[in-house]
């Protein structure tokens, strides 16, 4: 299968690439390539390509941003959405589209891909408007919802964890957010699987299991036998321009009836600390 791939030097997008590379024909757009915002800019893309498959990995993904920089991340979620999916629909390529947990207001706890959405902050309602651009204008589509996601090539909580745990006597970390760490690994596995099927529609691919950021920086720091105590405070004491959903934790209902499988997230920050030694120069 030939597959298009936006975001390509991104956390995820590099981890699609390295896990599709072997099974398919990746075609890999990096932002500097390709400006997702550009309606021009994607048709030639497209012609250029002619994919029978794309997995839309650019995105504004700075929560906290969002809020002062609202326009940009509509630009690049919601109208660079409709971009993709106006050219996959054209090509008569499939759509994968990557969307977050923050689609969810957090107020009940777990969610599956029937619930309705209400986001908090301005990040999840440009990922949600990208969610109905994409079902608006391509017809074969994969909306798929993750969470917490952490990898080898890019800023995450993971890095920055270990980072601050090695600049600082203490660490304070909220405990009253919750929801499902995912390795981009994974995720960029169910992608892949998901594109061999004919099963479009919303799906949600995040690891199994839950926890409280604080319950995961413990587990990180564990892992790597870094003894910086970590001390559970409440949103309430770290306050951030963006609020949180305060446990949104996705349960991948239409997945499993696929007999798709995500991975406990233990088991998967296990491996992955394991295989990675540290954080890249830019992460």
């Amino acid at each position: 299968m030939k597959v298009l791939l936006t975001g390509a030097n991104g956390m995820l997008g590099r981890d699609v690439m390295a896990l599709l590379a072997p099974r398919h024909q990746v075609l890999p757009y990096p932002r500097q390539t390709l400006d997702v915002t550009d309606p021009a800019q994607v048709r030639a893309a497209f012609e250029t390509a002619r994919p029978e498959a794309v997995i839309h990995c650019a995105a504004y993904t700075n929560v906290d941003g969002a809020e002062s920089h609202r326009e940009e991340a509509f630009r690049v979620n919601a109208l660079g959405a409709r971009h993709v999916a106006v050219a996959a629909q054209a090509a008569g390529a499939d759509l994968a589209y990557v969307s977050t947990d923050y689609v969810f207001d957090g107020s009940a706890g777990e969610y599956t891909e029937f619930d309705p959405t209400a986001p908090v902050n301005a990040y999840g309602l440009s990922k949600r408007a990208g969610e109905e651009e994409v079902r608006a204008h391509c017809r074969r589509h994969f909306v798929v919802r993750s969470a917490w996601l952490y990898g080898a090539h890019g800023r995450n909580f993971v890095w920055t964890i270990l980072r601050a745990a090695g600049e600082r006597d203490r660490l304070e970390v909220v405990d009253d957010q919750v929801g499902t760490p995912t390795w981009t690994r994974d995720l960029a596995r169910v992608l892949g699987d998901l594109l061999e099927t004919e099963a479009y529609g919303t799906y949600h691919a995040s690891a199994e299991g839950a926890c409280s950021w604080y319950a995961f920086a413990r587990a990180i720091l564990g892992a790597r036998g870094v003894s910086t105590p970590v001390a559970a405070v409440t949103t309430e004491q770290v306050p951030r321009p963006a609020r949180r959903p305060a446990s949104a934790v996705l349960r991948n209902l239409c997945l499993e009836a696929l007999g798709i499988r995500m991975r406990p997230w233990e088991e998967a920050l296990a491996e992955f600390l394991a295989a990675t030694p540290g954080p890249p120069s830019d992460g």
